[in-house]
């Protein structure tokens, strides 16, 4: 909400979109009850919030999580909104989830929580409704259990009301690498624009699915990735690290830390690191008021949801690092969703060539767009972004 507010000083947009944006359409809360297999029964609270359908079926991920709440999954589903319309997909914004560690859960617990969460909402998701997708701890088999789940409760054949499955099911190719990848694409359409070289010193915070593709992608691409974290440890080698070894190290160990070669530093510290682009691809907030100050990265590219706090942001602004915002750097997950609803519908099975063909020419045209705002209004690439984002929801208001 205050990106909301700052938006609205910069460009004046009609009450009626202002006000439509302060509240989702629906917010809602479910008990889903489990038998356990001891016999017992446990309920679990649920959550789906539709924020926004001006664009298109509302559409956002599902995350098991024990600190999963209301309030999370309302702004989550907000910057969905916001990520389909800088992305120019015909989709709006939704988010679910379930407060619970999946950990915790037996195969068989884990599978009729996930078809009770479908049981429970199936009357307000559809594929012209809205399309949930994966999140934090939720895989292409949870979406496979959730799709079959709604065929049975509605009759409906087509997959389309969630993305995400696995391949065999209805998947598209190329979804797993889809962020990292639509991120890199942001980070070449604009990088003579962030004033980087040809060549950069990548540190990417983040070893999951986003953040392991999105550094091997950078390597890929000539790039050299200095330093990696995930959760618990980071390692930093000044001549870059080879990301091979480092995913064995890790498959081996069951952790980054003591990697040949390489020092263990905290992932505090990886933000800290003098290096052409910092990429945070783990949690939100970690680039805050407090170590803002202490960012040495020419540029940050956000592929995490809300990596860097409202205040971080006008630190960063007067200290001239620009931040490629989050709602446009990891929208490529998102597309490639889109995409698979896209096939779902049609019949249709592309190759991962086509995939990554239609997601560069989306992702550069969201990019070029972008910057062309932020330069009309003299204004960061955030507040670019954001204005993209309300025109083409405004243009949809009746």
């Amino acid at each position: 909400m205050a990106q909301l507010d700052k938006v609205a000083k910069i460009k004046n947009f009609s009450a009626e979109l202002m006000s439509s944006l302060r509240k989702p359409n629906h917010d809602i809360r479910i008990y889903i009850p489990v038998k356990m297999d001891d016999g017992s029964m446990e309920i679990f609270e649920g959550y789906r919030v539709q924020y926004n359908n001006a664009l298109g079926p509302y559409k956002g991920g599902i995350r098991y999580h024990p600190k999963t709440e209301i309030n999370e999954v309302k702004a989550l589903a907000f910057w969905m909104t916001l990520k389909c319309a800088v992305a120019g997909i015909p989709m709006g914004g939704g988010k679910g989830g379930i407060a619970v560690e999946p950990k915790d859960l037996s195969q068989g617990e884990l599978e009729r929580l996930s078809r009770g969460w479908v049981k429970a909402l199936a009357d307000v998701l559809g594929p012209h409704k809205d399309v949930p997708a994966p999140d934090v701890n939720t895989t292409p088999e949870i979406m496979a259990w959730m799709a079959d789940e709604y065929g049975k409760i509605t009759g409906d054949n087509t997959g389309a009301t969630f993305t995400g499955k696995p391949i065999e099911k209805g998947g598209s190719e190329g979804r797993k690498p889809a962020t990292g990848l639509g991120g890199f694409y942001v980070f070449d359409t604009l990088r003579t624009e962030l004033g980087l070289p040809e060549k950069c010193r990548v540190a990417v915070q983040g070893f999951g699915n986003v953040g392991g593709n999105a550094a091997r992608i950078f390597a890929e691409n000539g790039h050299t990735v200095i330093a990696i974290s995930d959760s618990k440890n980071a390692i930093f080698k000044k001549e870059g690290l080879d990301l091979q070894k480092v995913e064995s190290h890790k498959k081996n160990t069951g952790s980054l830390k003591d990697f040949a070669g390489a020092e263990n530093i905290t992932n505090e510290e990886l933000l800290e690191l003098p290096c052409d682009l910092l990429v945070p691809a783990a949690f939100e907030n970690v680039i805050n008021d407090r170590n803002a100050d202490k960012v040495k990265a020419r540029a940050i590219l956000e592929l995490a949801n809300g990596p860097v706090t409202p205040e971080a942001d006008e630190i960063l602004f007067k200290k001239n690092i620009p931040v490629v915002p989050d709602i446009l750097a990891n929208s490529g997950g998102v597309t490639v969703s889109y995409f698979e609803w896209d096939q779902n519908l049609k019949g249709k099975h592309w190759t991962e060539k086509e995939v990554f063909k239609k997601l560069k020419k989306i992702m550069e045209e969201a990019s070029q767009k972008t910057s062309a705002k932020a330069r009309e209004y003299k204004t960061s690439l955030r507040m670019g972004a954001f204005i993209l984002a309300l025109e083409r929801i405004q243009e949809k208001l009746p």
